[in-house]
Order: structure tokens, then C-alpha cells, then sequence
């Protein structure tokens, strides 16, 4: 058992059980379930029917954990509702668009009364208890309208309470915490800190002035009725990273995990290393398992989507009020808008064909790779005994373009299987249903990009009106190289001879020469950030349109942050991240020319995604005993 595991079962195993009598736990203990496993049910599910925790049960029937006495945390926030929370809302969609993600989008709007503290499950109905009677005492001296003062910082940009209505929240927040302590033996500390409702937090502080105009788009005095709801979370999980997934996937092995669509996963950062490229170990929020599962099923989730809403009190005042309906319509469990207008989840890249054209940059990673699949001994698999190729597998390409050397340098510079073909012709063909319109295409030199290029091109039916810039200086970090040697690659005239359609007129801004093996991280990052603003130079400001460059994985972080002026990534973490990128990932840049800077936007096509098809062989499996 962990360390930290230890420490949480310490913290309740001495504690006193008293039993609960409520309607919802007596019909789950008439259905036969021991009385602490039902009590954990209707606390997981926030105690709204019999129903929900039936079915929690249900779900949870292989979960490991299910006998554990480790109870939840709890908080409680005072939140927005209405025409404010609308803003607030919009606010939030704006700032992630234009400033990337901070740590103010992983919670709704919320001001702070009471922080996390724990609460044994027979007892959280005293805290709903609690809540009622601290929100019937200060319903009266509730304020009709809080008033709220814009402050800014480097690293923090909210908005602060002023001391009169301070205070009534500071009096409302000691009432429950005192309460809460002696009824339900537990340590509920008030906020008495600087009352605040946070709009921004821990961005690059040259993303201030950005967030601070949006910020004073936002009317503090819009109507607003104010709530006081009380969340929880699962402890365990606390330090974990959270994915949302997208898809279903059904275990093919014993150690994989199900997952449906829409099922949120918790996912330990420091237990990945291990694990194979694309896929990460987690545990179901739904089912309470462990497994693997592919990573490219999944999207990050906020911290507050796993968290459990209990009970909410409503200051009703004389100025403002909202029907329950009006109230339903616009919170969710977990405080965040039903309306999926106002969704968090970022917004559409801006369509190409609406408006006046902007000038952008989608970097892409190739497509899937021979050696990805069959490994790096693939060329051994698909050569005759006199050295001729041959095509072993429907997945290997067809053919192999001619060149000067050996055909053993394909080893060190593979193409493209045939599904990264069709997946490279697949991306173009979608970008030409949303009217994309690419002008200038760059191309690192290895032939798997030089092909992703091709076949997008010829997607989009653009490949003999748009040439190929084949740019040395787009090669991934060459430390990753396993020969430890630069791959000697197809030279321009091999590429072009082979029907491949590039300019040959271009010379790149990094000669192949200047590639040195097992370069440092900070020698990639200045090549990177170079090449990035000679091609983004070479291409004329006043042209209109879209600069593809197909690179590696590094590339989607390499080329995009510099171009937007972000810091560069730590290497530890540089490499975790490139671990995620798919075939085909992408970044899609746009320019804000008045305001002199690229903003990252969602790119114009989906993403793709596919499942593994393994090698079959009919005999041994068909007709064997």
C-alpha cells in the first residue's frame, strides 16, 4: 500500500460509526446492500435518489476499492447564476482561445467559503442540515448585490469583494464551519482571506494586458442571484491528471480498462513512464477499475468535472429573484452551463470561408509510419533473398521510390505505410471541405513527411498548383535518432525524379550539412524557433491563406510556441507531451496582424482516430486444435 494510501486509512480507521436513517439509505439496505457500501453509493452520487446509487453500485460491483473507509472531501462555494455567470462564462471561452489555458479554467466560477476538508459518509447529511439552517439565519442580511472590484496582477486577475458584503460571507462562512465541526466531527475552516472570485491564474504575464481587456468587457453589477453549493471529490485523486473519454473501447486484454463515451478517467502523471507510446494507465471515475487504455480515446478534463455536487441554498433577495427553473436551466450538477454555447471546451477555429481571410500556420505530424507498425526490422520482412522488395503485408506501401544508395537507408528513413497514406489523403480531403486555402507548403526532409505533404496536397487537389519546400531545418530533434547518425534522406532531384512534386528551386534556411547528431534540447529549440521565423518571413504578410508544414511530433510544440511567444517547455516534459501527439496531430495558428501576434485556435478539420488491426494468420487460428 502507498505512503499516502497509509496516511488516509490512519486518518478514519479509529473513527465512530453511527448509523444514518434516512429514506434513501433504508431502501438500498432493504435491497440487501451492506449499510457502509450504501452509504458510500448515495455519497458518490450526491444523495439525489435511490436510483442513482443503485446504479453506482451496479457499475462499481469489480471495484477494488469499494470496502475502503477513505470518505470524500468536501467545499463550499458561493457561485454566480444568471446574466453574470453568462458573461463570467464567456469570459472564460474567450480567455482560453486567445491565451491558451490557465488554472482558473479547471474550476466554474466560484468564490471560496469553506476549502476542502473530509466528512465521514454516515455524516455528510448533517452538513446539508448545516447549510439550510446558515442560509435560512443570514437570508435576511443576504446583500441584494455584491459588489465587486477588478485587480490585476502578473499572475492573478479576478475580482475582489469589497469589505461590507466581505464580511456578511465571512459571518455566513464561520456559521457553517462552526456548525458543521461540532455536528459532524470534522475540521471545516472558513475563508477569512481576501474574498475573491478568480478570472485568471498562473498565465504567462504576457498574456496580462489580453485578459485584462476581456476582463473589463464583463458588467460586475449584471443581475445575479447567488448560490451557496456544497462539492465534493474523491481524495485519492486529488494530484491526478483528468481525461474525459470520447470514444468506447472494449478491452482486448485482461489489463486494459473499458471505458464508455463520456466516462472521466484519473490518470497518476508519475506512473506513465513505463507505459507503451499512445496508451496510459488510469482509473475509471464510473466503475472504480484500473487499466490501460489508448490515449488517443481521451481529452483533458477540468478538475472540477469529477466532482460531486450535494446541496445548494439560494439567497433569494427582494431585488433579484429567478424561478427554479430559470435556476435548473442554467446550472449543471457540477456548476457548469447546460447551454452548449457556453461550453469551456474552447471554440471553432474561425471559419475560413466567413470574413476576411487571415494568414495562419497548421503544423502537422506525419502520417503513420511502415516501421511504426512492423517495427524497425521491416525492410528484413519485405526483401527477396536477391535484395528485390516486395509487398509482405497490404499495409506496406506498394512500392518504393527509386534512389541512388542503398534501399537499406529506408531503415533510417521510412515512408509512410499504406493507412498513413490514406490517412495523409484523408486530412486534405478534409480540408478542402471546409474551404481551407493553403498557399505555401514546407516539408521536413524525411520522406515520411515529404509523402504526408504529397498526399494532403493531393486531398485537397491542390498538388499541381502548390509545390513542396523541402526545409532541413524542420527535422525532429535529432537525439531521438536511434543510429545516432543524421539519416542520409532522398536528396530534392530523387524526390522530384520519383513523382513527388517539389520545388526545386527552394533552398532551405538550414542546409542538411548543419544537422549535427544528438544535438542538445536547447540547440533544437533555437533551430526550431529560426526556421519557424525565416518561413513565416518568406511568406508574405499582405498574402492571404494557410502555410502547412508537416513535421514530427516535437514540431506541434517546437514551431507553434515561439511563433506565439511562449516559453519553452521543460525536456522532461517536452518528451511526455510528444509521447501524446498522434499521426496527423495538428496545431492551427492564426494571425492577429493589428495587434501584432499569432493566437492557437482549434484547427478546421476533426481529429482522426482508428483502432489497431492486428496481423492475422487463418491457419493458426482458424484450424487450430
Amino acid at each position: 500500500m502507498a505512503v499516502a494510501e497509509t496516511q488516509l486509512y490512519a486518518k478514519v480507521a479509529n473513527k465512530h460509526r453511527s448509523k444514518s436513517t434516512s429514506a434513501l439509505l433504508e431502501s438500498l439496505l432493504a435491497k440487501g446492500f451492506p449499510a457502509h457500501i450504501a452509504q458510500k453509493a448515495l455519497v458518490a452520487t450526491g444523495q439525489k435518489t435511490v436510483e442513482d446509487a443503485v446504479k453506482w453500485l451496479h457499475s462499481h460491483c469489480n471495484d477494488p476499492s469499494l470496502d475502503d473507509p477513505i470518505p470524500q472531501e468536501y467545499a463550499l462555494y458561493l457561485c454566480p447564476t444568471g446574466h453574470l455567470l453568462h458573461h463570467l462564462q464567456e469570459f472564460w471561452k474567450e480567455s482560453k482561445r486567445q491565451c491558451g489555458k490557465n488554472r482558473a479554467h479547471e474550476v466554474f466560477p466560484h468564490i471560496t467559503l469553506c476549502d476542502f476538508f473530509t466528512c465521514e459518509d454516515q455524516k455528510v447529511e448533517l452538513l446539508y442540515d448545516t447549510l439550510k439552517r446558515a442560509g435560512d439565519s443570514f437570508s435576511q442580511c443576504f446583500p441584494p448585490s455584491i459588489s465587486l472590484t477588478l485587480h490585476a496582477s502578473p499572475s492573478y486577475l479576478g475580482f475582489f469583494i469589497d469589505d461590507i458584503h466581505a464580511n456578511v460571507l465571512k459571518d455566513f462562512a464561520v456559521a457553517f464551519s462552526s456548525e458543521a465541526s461540532a455536528l459532524a466531527d470534522c475540521c471545516v475552516k472558513p475563508c477569512l482571506k481576501q474574498f475573491h472570485l478568480t478570472l485568471a491564474h498562473k498565465f504567462y504575464p504576457h498574456h496580462q494586458k489580453t485578459l485584462e481587456q476581456l476582463a473589463k468587457c464583463i458588467n460586475p453589477g449584471e443581475p445575479c442571484q447567488w448560490v451557496a453549493a456544497l462539492y465534493s471529490r474523491d481524495m485519492r485523486f486529488v494530484h491526478y491528471q483528468r481525461l474525459k473519454a470520447l470514444f468506447q473501447y472494449k478491452p482486448q486484454n485482461i489489463d486494459e480498462l473499458m471505458i464508455n463515451a463520456g466516462d472521466f478517467i484519473y490518470v497518476d502523471p508519475t506512473h506513465q513512464s513505463d507505459v507503451s507510446e499512445g496508451w496510459v494507465v488510469g482509473t475509471s471515475q464510473r466503475t472504480g477499475c484500473r487499466g490501460f487504455l489508448p490515449e488517443n480515446y481521451t481529452e483533458k478534463a477540468h478538475e472540477s468535472d469529477t466532482w460531486v455536487k450535494h446541496r445548494e441554498y439560494v439567497f433569494v433577495t427582494a431585488s433579484r429573484s429567478s424561478t427554479q427553473t430559470e435556476r435548473e436551466s442554467n446550472v449543471k450538477l457540477n456548476g457548469e452551463a447546460k447551454n452548449p454555447s457556453m461550453s469551456r471546451s474552447g471554440t471553432s477555429v474561425l471559419s475560413m470561408q466567413n470574413g476576411p481571410l487571415r494568414r495562419a500556420v497548421l503544423v502537422m505530424r506525419h502520417g503513420e509510419r511502415v516501421d511504426q507498425v512492423f517495427g524497425k526490422s521491416w525492410l528484413q520482412q519485405c526483401l527477396t533473398t536477391d535484395g528485390k522488395y516486395y509487398r509482405a503485408d497490404l499495409n506496406f506501401p506498394s512500392a518504393l521510390p527509386k534512389r541512388k544508395d542503398s534501399m537499406k537507408q529506408f531503415e533510417y528513413d521510412p515512408p509512410l505505410s499504406c493507412c498513413g497514406i490514406f490517412q495523409s489523403r484523408l486530412i486534405g480531403e478534409a480540408l478542402l471541405d471546409q474551404e481551407v486555402m493553403v498557399s505555401y507548403v514546407y516539408s521536413s526532409p524525411a520522406l515520411r513527411c515529404v509523402q504526408t505533404a504529397q498526399h494532403v496536397l493531393q486531398g485537397l487537389k491542390l498538388n499541381q498548383k502548390v509545390k513542396i519546400r523541402v526545409e532541413p531545418g524542420l527535422f525532429e530533434w535529432t537525439k531521438w535518432e536511434a543510429s545516432k547518425v543524421i539519416p542520409n534522406f532522398m536528396t530534392v532531384a530523387e524526390l522530384a525524379e520519383a513523382s513527388y512534386n517539389i520545388d526545386t528551386s527552394y533552398r532551405g534556411n538550414f542546409p542538411l550539412s548543419s544537422l549535427v547528431p544528438s544535438e542538445s534540447y536547447e540547440d533544437y529549440l533555437s533551430r526550431s524557433s529560426v526556421v519557424m521565423k525565416q518561413i513565416i518571413t518568406a511568406c508574405p504578410s499582405k498574402g492571404k491563406g494557410v502555410i502547412l508544414i508537416v513535421g514530427h511530433g516535437s514540431s506541434l510544440a517546437s514551431f507553434t510556441r515561439p511563433l506565439m511567444g511562449l516559453p519553452s517547455r521543460d525536456s522532461s516534459d517536452f518528451a511526455q507531451m510528444v509521447r501524446k501527439i498522434p499521426s496527423l496531430g495538428m496545431c492551427f495558428c492564426e494571425e492577429l496582424k493589428e495587434q501584432n501576434k499569432w493566437q492557437m485556435v482549434n484547427p478546421p478539420v476533426k481529429t482522426l482516430t482508428h483502432g489497431a488491426n492486428a496481423a492475422f494468420n487463418w491457419r493458426n487460428t482458424v484450424l487450430e486444435d
